[in-house]
């Protein structure tokens, strides 16, 4: 079987860590090139994994025998990067956010509707074992109809992940990442609720604020680091979402489903990853495995299941839709922190 040849832009640490090493692993890739303004990055990344260091991300998406491409750049670029290489013949998978602004989300969308390629957005939270086992859970209706949830996604920061450790990460400036912790984290949990609900967003009400985190000169940075968010869903459900890049500590990764019948709970258990807690006070705990962080990396999935995409041409499993909705909410919930007021989520 011939392999899929991919390149990828932008040699972070999200390559490094995750994208590069699970290609690798899979033995339908071929990784080819790899390309980054800092060109002793894309150096170091051919030295672990592989291929070639280019000088210009055109010379991978101008290249006819690469048939995909990871789009790691920061979240200015996506469309641009994602777009073109779509129209050059590549299937895309994406890091979130999927965008800054929703007509460049729909740009994307309309880009793979007329070219027919896979794009595929990095929410990898969809691919854990357990989410996917309580979204089963859910299916069963054994718990009833979901009233209430709460999820949380807090670490030390993006400083403490990124490859030069340093505070002046492109995270921090609000021209390259302009969301903050709401686009670095929180859509991450936007669209797990939806995954796991199957229900849509219909309001949000937020409050942020940057209380924390400085650039090395000790000012401020100029994104938020810390939101807090009441959700409200079309079928009524509400919840509420804790973003952070201030918990200097444990990560926090967990998420609670309160049903008319009993409690799942996610991740909130160093060795349980999945509680059930039944009205009449029967307990289940499911080991299964541990959630993936940035000190403790594991297989997410993600490019397993691009992959599989591609050989099989199925439409992906978190589609460039999927990315519009998680950016149609987190601009919601940027307003309604402008504004201090609950705002309406249009979804048409």
């Amino acid at each position: 079987m011939k392999k899929i040849r991919v390149g990828i832009i932008g040699c972070g640490s999200i390559t490094e860590k995750r994208h590069a090493p699970e290609y690798l692993e899979n033995p339908n890739v071929e990784i080819v090139a790899f390309y980054d303004l800092n060109e002793k990055r894309a150096m170091l990344m051919v030295e672990k994994f592989g291929g070639k260091a280019v000088k210009d991300y055109k010379d991978i998406l101008e290249d006819p025998s690469i048939d995909a491409i990871s789009d790691c750049t920061p979240n200015n670029m996506h469309c641009l990067i994602s777009t073109k290489a779509m129209e050059l013949g590549k299937h895309v998978l994406c890091e979130k956010p999927m965008s800054k602004t929703l007509e460049e989300a729909l740009k994307i969308i309309d880009v793979q509707n007329k070219t027919g390629k896979i794009f595929m957005l990095d929410h990898n939270q969809r691919f854990t074992k357990a989410h996917r086992k309580v979204k089963e859970l859910i299916k069963n209706g054994k718990l009833g109809k979901i009233l209430t949830f709460r999820t949380t996604f807090g670490h030390s920061g993006p400083e403490s992940w990124s490859e030069n450790k340093s505070k002046n990460t492109w995270f921090f400036k609000k021209d390259l990442c302009e969301f903050g912790v709401l686009g670095d984290l929180g859509v991450h949990k936007i669209d797990l609720i939806r995954f796991l609900t199957n229900q849509e967003f219909k309001s949000v009400c937020a409050m942020a604020g940057t209380l924390n985190k400085t650039f090395e000169n000790g000012e401020k940075i100029e994104v938020y680091d810390n939101a807090i968010c009441i959700l409200k869903t079309e079928e009524g459900t509400l919840g509420t979402g804790t973003f952070s890049w201030s918990y200097y500590g444990e990560e926090d990764n967990s998420t609670i489903l309160y049903f008319e019948k009993g409690i799942i709970r996610i991740y909130d258990n160093p060795i349980y990853q999945i509680i059930i807690i039944y009205n009449d006070g029967t307990v289940e705990k499911l080991q299964i495995e541990s959630i993936q962080t940035n000190s403790e990396q594991t297989k997410t999935g993600v490019i397993d299941e691009f992959i599989q995409c591609i050989l099989e041409n199925k439409e992906s499993t978190v589609t460039a839709y999927d990315g519009f909705i998680s950016i149609k909410v987190v601009h919601a919930i940027m307003k309604s922190i402008e504004e201090k007021q609950e705002i309406a989520i249009d979804l048409n």
